[in-house]
Order: structure tokens, then sequence, then C-alpha cells
């Protein structure tokens, strides 16, 4: 088993492996006084309050000075969130995170009015609005969602409620992060390891069967003596959603979560569909999995742990960083020279300590760094996870040095892609150029998991997610039974006959932070699917393909993200992408067992 970093306190961690933040402020205070000063900057916005139908220049000058805002705020909250999840148990930053979410709700509900009261001008100055060069996107946007902007008090009572609605939110986040305690369990060596967000993956990757269980079925109990709250927090969350949709017109959450980035619908159905197809796909692999590891009651903690046992490849961060440039040689070697700034500059917080934010995510501002935080264990995974998040960062990068403010950010529709087009070119590297048996055998199951992970996992999740919603739609109560009971039911739907029938993972919807991100994980699994098409064309050198994909990367919120992607080469309104992503799924599980049979 690989090597377990365990969580040390954050300043016995070696500050050359922890993100810098003083590119954005040098020091607390000074944070602490932009925070201080920040709200009399709303006051000269507040003077355009009745006064947009006087002419578009004044539509205009008020959309800047939001703007102005806007981007201020956006940077005092990115300081004070990473300063919180860099150690989610000190109380200074905890208090830096409540009051700039505190802050942000104050100033939504302060803006509120523009946009109801920009759908109140004339035909003549809406027809000059969205003719404007640099603007134009942004206000054709704004009118098309015209049915669903409510009257200016209307507005306001919603934005002024942001933070209520966000309470389910932070409050599991608070208790996933920083008070659950797993307790310690013996890893193969029979010694005593801390339990963690972190520590946890690894543990299930153990070719010892007993660790594995004792780790799954010990974090469970922890979700599990909690799960009726974590029910009522996860109860909340739906509600507002739903709420939110109805006041706004809509006929679902799910329409407005995806009305939202002017994604159909259909997009969403047309994955739920193929993948149904497929699935006998993923049961082929489960069985395949069962029949390698030998295993008569196949559990789902036996899904995680390479086939081969123990794992014949690992990386260190720093061997982890040659291999990351070497993968990602096919984008180019300005991308290469840009992504230098991500190690120089301390872009990067790598080891997990306590009271660290669990998982890995890339975050930042217009004005910041593009920032990765990771829980490095020195796995496979843990390179993946490098090149995926440094794949949302560049992708920040570029979007923010090519766009102005106004289109300085991308869709979450899109942001799948980059990250993931990153984890395939580094599967194509790693199947190139490592030509040992056993590696090649951990590098197409790694994949397969991948796929597992990616695509029929985060379906299954975008399923459970829309029942979730219809349900409570409907007047159903979501009582921890009712949520577990109809969970398992879909997990033995997903992964098929295989999988025995431990009751343990019915209470994994307890534990996924993005449940509470509303309709978010399904671009995961159409994300990943555009990104295998992208990988394979530049890896095969196909002319303009990298071209293309750079101007992807640049192009912001500048255009609907369905027209980002047909620009990039992509089609995303159909389901041949995701075919064609399976059928490479069903290639490299047919390679694996070639090699297992040799």
């Amino acid at each position: 088993m690989a090597k377990i970093f365990e969580a040390k306190p954050r300043n016995e961690v070696d500050s050359e492996f922890q993100w810098d933040l003083t590119t954005i402020f040098p020091s607390d205070e000074a944070y602490e006084a932009a925070f201080a000063a920040f709200p009399a900057k709303t006051e000269k916005f507040a003077s355009y309050k009745g006064t947009l139908t006087e002419s578009a220049d004044q539509v205009v000058a008020a959309l800047e000075e939001l703007l102005a805002v806007s981007r201020e705020l956006e940077t005092l909250y990115v300081y004070a969130h990473l300063k919180h999840d860099q150690d989610t148990s000190d109380n200074k930053y905890l208090t830096y995170n409540s009051q700039a979410g505190a802050l942000a709700a104050q100033v939504s509900e302060k803006i509120s009015w523009f946009e109801p009261e920009v759908l109140t001008v004339s035909e003549d100055i809406q027809a000059t609005l969205e003719s404007s060069e640099e603007y134009g996107h942004f206000f054709r946007d704004l009118f098309a969602k015209k049915a669903h902007v409510l009257s200016p008090s209307e507005e306001s009572l919603l934005a002024g409620a942001g933070e209520i609605f966000g309470n389910s939110s932070t409050t599991f986040s608070l208790l996933n992060n920083a008070d659950l305690k797993f307790g310690k369990v013996k890893d193969e060596e029979g010694n005593e390891v801390t339990l963690s967000h972190g520590s946890y993956g690894v543990l299930l990757e153990s070719s010892d069967r007993a660790v594995r269980e004792a780790a799954f079925k010990q974090l469970y109990a922890s979700y599990d003596a909690v799960k009726n709250t974590n029910a009522s927090l996860m109860s909340g969350n739906i509600k507002g959603h739903n709420y939110t949709a109805k006041v706004r017109h809509y006929d679902s959450a799910r329409q407005k979560a995806l009305d939202n980035n002017n994604i159909p619908e259909s997009v969403y159905d047309t994955l739920l569909d193929t993948v149904h197809k497929n699935l006998g796909l993923l049961h082929e692999y489960v069985n395949l999995r069962k029949d390698m590891l030998g295993i008569d009651d196949l559990q789902m903690w036996d899904m995680y742990t390479p086939l081969t046992g123990e794992a014949p490849i690992k990386f260190t961060f720093e061997e982890a960083k040659e291999v990351t440039f070497k993968a990602l040689a096919p984008l180019g070697e300005q991308y290469l020279k840009d992504l230098e700034k991500a190690f120089d500059e301390k872009w990067i917080d790598v080891y997990e300590n306590e009271g660290k934010r669990s998982g890995a995510y890339s975050s930042g501002a217009y004005d910041t760094n593009p920032y990765v935080l990771l829980n490095w264990q020195d796995s496979l995974n843990d390179l993946y996870t490098l090149v995926h998040e440094l794949g949302h960062s560049m992708h920040s990068y570029y979007t923010r040095t090519n766009q102005p403010y106004v289109y300085g950010d991308y869709s979450i529709f899109v942001a799948e892609i980059a990250s993931t087009t990153n984890e395939n070119l580094l599967t194509s590297y790693l199947l190139d150029t490592i030509k040992d048996k056993e590696a090649q055998i951990y590098i197409l199951n790694h994949y397969l998991d991948g796929v597992k992970g990616t695509i029929f996992r985060q379906t299954q999740f975008a399923e459970f997610e829309k029942f979730m919603h219809e349900s409570d739609a409907s007047g159903q109560p979501l009582t921890a039974d009712f949520l577990s009971d109809n969970y398992f039911d879909l997990n033995k739907k997903y992964y098929g006959p295989a999988i025995g029938d431990d009751r343990t993972i019915a209470l994994e919807w307890s534990r996924i932070p993005h449940f509470y991100m509303n309709y978010y994980v399904y671009q995961y699994a159409t994300g990943f699917s555009a990104a295998n098409t992208l990988a394979k064309r530049m890896v095969a050198g196909e002319d303009g393909a990298v071209d293309k994909y750079l101007t992807y990367l640049k192009s912001g919120s500048s255009d609907f993200p369905i027209n980002v992607m047909k620009k990039a080469g992509i089609d995303m309104t159909n389901a041949t992408y995701i075919e064609e992503t399976l059928e490479q799924f069903k290639e490299r599980l047919d390679e694996l067992k070639a090699l297992l049979n040799k």
C-alpha cells in the first residue's frame, strides 16, 4: 500500500508545498482593511437606481460600476474562503469566510434591482444594448431570461435570503470537513492510521481486503450516526432549489439550473438515456473485477483496489510535476510555458493538514492566481487529480488573460472539459511510454475506473439528484430511510448483479458535497465525454485541433457554452460524443482482458 501522509497541524507542513495567498493580500491586516472599506464602494452604483430608462449609455455606465463592485468582492471572497479551506478548524478564518459570505449576500441584495430595471427599458435602448460590441452578448443573455426575472422588490427579497438558502450547504461543509471524526484504522502492517477524507481513498486501494472493508465501514459508521441530521440538511437544500425555481416561473429546479447556462434539458436526458443503454458495459467491468479479485461476494469496498493488487507505479509530487509537462506536451510550447507559473508562483497547496478541506479543487478570482487545493498521497490517482485541477486553473488563466472582466469566467458546463482533457492526455502518454505489463494493466484499470467514476457514477448521482428534487416537489419527505433505500436500489441498478447486498453504500448520498451544488454533477459526465474526443484529436496531431482547443480555453463566457464547444469542434446537443467515449471504454476493457489473459 502507498505511504499515507497523515494530517499534521498546518504550521508543521513545509511552506514550499503551500499556496502563496500574499499575492492577493500581503497580510490578513491588508485584507481586513479592504474588507472594511468595501461597503462604501457600493454607494456610487446605488445612485444609478431609477435612471436606466434614460439611455443605453446610462445602462452601460451602471453596468460598469456594478462590474467594478463585483470584481473587488470576488477577490475578498476568494481570499477568505481559501484561508478558511486551508484549515477549517481555525476560528479566525471561519469568521473571515462567514463574513465574506454575509457580505456577498448583502451586496447581492443591494444590486438586485439592476436586472429588473434593465428589462424595463424601451425596445430602442434594448436594441442598442444588444448590438454593443463590448457588452452585446451580456445583454442578449439577460434579455433572453426576461420571463424569469422578478420585480425589483421581489428580487431584493430573494437576494437578501441568499445566505439562508445557502445555510444547508454551509452547515454540511462544516460537519463534513471539521466536526466529523472517523477515528483510526489499521493498515496492512497493523499500524494505526487516522481515517480522514484523504487517507480513506488510499485505504480503499489497499490489496488487503480487511483493510478496505474496515475503512469503508468505519467511515460510513460516522455518517450513519448523523444520517438524520444530514437528511434534514439535504432536504433543506433541495427545498431551496425547488422554491427558487418556482418563484422564478420555471417548471423545475433542473430547468432553472440548466437555463442559467443556456443548456437544453434534452442534454441531461440524453446523458441518462445513453448511459442507461450502456450499463451492460459497467456490469461487464464489475464482473471482470469480481473474477480477477477472486471474490465471491464482491462489495462496494472492492471497487477501487487495483486489479493487480499493489500499485506498480506511484509518484512523488516532484515526479508528478515532470510527468505532467510531458503528458500535456500535445497542447504546445506556449501552454507548457504558461503552466510553469502554477509551480513557480505557488498556486498549489499540496499536502493534507489537520482541518484542511477534503478533496481537491481549483479556485480564484479575475484578479488572483487560479489556485489549486490538493490532499497529496503519492498515488496515481493524485497525479490524475493534479493534471485535472491544473486543467481548470489553466482554463481560468487563459480566460482571464484573454477576456474582459464581464466575460472573464466560464460556464460550469464547459468547466470539466478542460480538466478531463488533461486526464485523457495523461492516460495516452502513460500507455504510450510505460511498457511494463503490470503497469499497463494498472493504467488501463485506472482509465476504466475513471470512466466508471466520471461517467457512470456521476450519471448515477445526476439521476439521484433529479429523483430527490422531483420527490420533494411531489410532497415526499426526504427522510434518511427514504433517501438511503432509494439510493441503494439505484446503486444496484448501475453496478449490476455482481455487486453484493451489503447496505452500507446506501448512505453514500449523505457524504457527496456536490449534491449541494444544484445540478452540477451531470457536467462531469458530459465534460469527460467531450474531453475524450478532444484529447484523441490532439494526440493524433489532427490539423487545427490544438488551436481550436485553445480558442475554447480563451473564450470564457463571451458566447453560450454550446457554441463555445462547437468552436472547439464538439457538438454536445447529440449523443455521439458520449457514445464514442463508451466505445473507447469497451476497447480498453477488451485490451485489459487481453493483457490479463497473456
